[in-house]
């Protein structure tokens, strides 16, 4: 059998914010066979970035990936996630398989997020998917240094915005239109939208399709492997987590990873041109706007929840040892 390190693999950086969606999303990336994870960054957004590291580092460990570079952000966003949401990591690795699995740390880079993407970027030989499940800050931080680094990144996913439906903001100085990832830091999310970058959005109008119910619980817990139960009881911890009178959790990060796994049949995408607003009531909000005053986009506009679902619990349905013995 050939060795899986022989086969062609298609090299991502994961740049996540730490949150139980984006943790999740570090799982399904590191089931996939055919994804090479050459580095994940850590923006300070929906998280405080200790925890968010160390949840991040565990779970390398467990997945025998403790060679894969880790590099924390230190950009900052102009509008902060709340206070409870950005302590949820600490609640993952507190969960009894996470308090017993070490996290080594030689892997951790000794510079901020956005340094590390610059350089790994300039050195490229091949060009590289950049997945994105919090704010676009390291990157736009990137492109706005060094254009020319473009060339370098073959494609961008990044779970942002509400094109056409609700937001789910609902701050005092929001109007409401606003998707989280793109009001943390919304003039990051101008620079992505007008970078010229082969950028795939999904935003909230894709994921609202895919709510976090106790169907899709149920069934998790019926796979009865070891990564299924770790992911199960991450998602439990999310029941709780937002006040239902607001809006529930959904697969927000989950989908836009999934989408390096699921045949392309499982999503329909469009082209529009869009404008991003940068002062308030609107600040980060992601809009359709004439071709002559906005950037052409694709985004993601709608999926086949339940494909999607089956095939997160299809790759959910192993055991960690599997990522030690499965090497060919």
């Amino acid at each position: 059998m050939q060795h899986k390190d022989s086969v062609k693999r298609r090299k991502v950086i994961f740049d996540h914010d730490g949150g139980i969606d984006d943790l999740l999303s570090l799982l399904l990336l590191l089931t996939m066979e055919h994804i090479e994870v050459v580095g994940i960054t850590i923006t300070p957004a929906d998280c405080y970035p200790e925890d968010a590291l160390t949840s991040t580092l565990k779970i390398l460990s467990l997945t025998n990936n403790e060679s894969i570079p880790v590099a924390l952000g230190n950009l900052a966003g102009l509008n902060p996630f709340p206070a409870d949401w950005r302590a949820q990591p600490k609640f993952c690795h507190a969960l009894p398989v996470m308090l017993r699995t070490k996290e080594a740390r030689a892997n951790v880079v000794d510079e901020p997020a956005h340094v590390w993407v610059a350089k790994y970027l300039q050195n490229a030989c091949e060009q590289v998917t950049v997945l994105m499940t919090g704010p676009a800050t390291n990157l736009a931080y990137v492109i706005e240094g060094h254009s020319e680094y473009k060339n370098n990144i073959g494609q961008v996913i990044w779970m942002g915005g509400a094109i056409r439906v609700k937001g789910n903001v609902a701050m005092h100085d929001s109007d409401g239109s606003q998707e989280w990832n793109a009001y943390w830091d919304p003039q990051a999310t101008k620079v992505l939208i007008e970078s010229g970058v082969n950028l795939c959005l999904v935003p909230l109008d894709a994921t609202n399709s895919l709510p976090i119910d106790r169907q899709f619980l149920f069934e998790l817990s019926n796979v009865k492997t070891e990564l299924a139960d770790l992911a199960g009881q991450f998602w439990a911890a999310t029941t709780t987590a937002i006040p239902t009178y607001e809006f529930t959790y959904f697969m927000w990060d989950i989908l836009a990873t999934a989408l390096l796994g699921v045949s392309e049949s499982c999503w329909q995408t469009t082209s529009t041109h869009v404008s991003v607003e940068l002062t308030s009531p609107r600040a980060g909000t992601i809009s359709c706007a004439e071709s002559s005053a906005g950037s052409r986009i694709e985004w993601v506009q709608s999926i086949n929840a339940e494909q999607v679902r089956q095939y997160v619990i299809r790759q959910f349905n192993r055991n960690f040892e599997t990522f030690f013995t499965n090497k060919c």
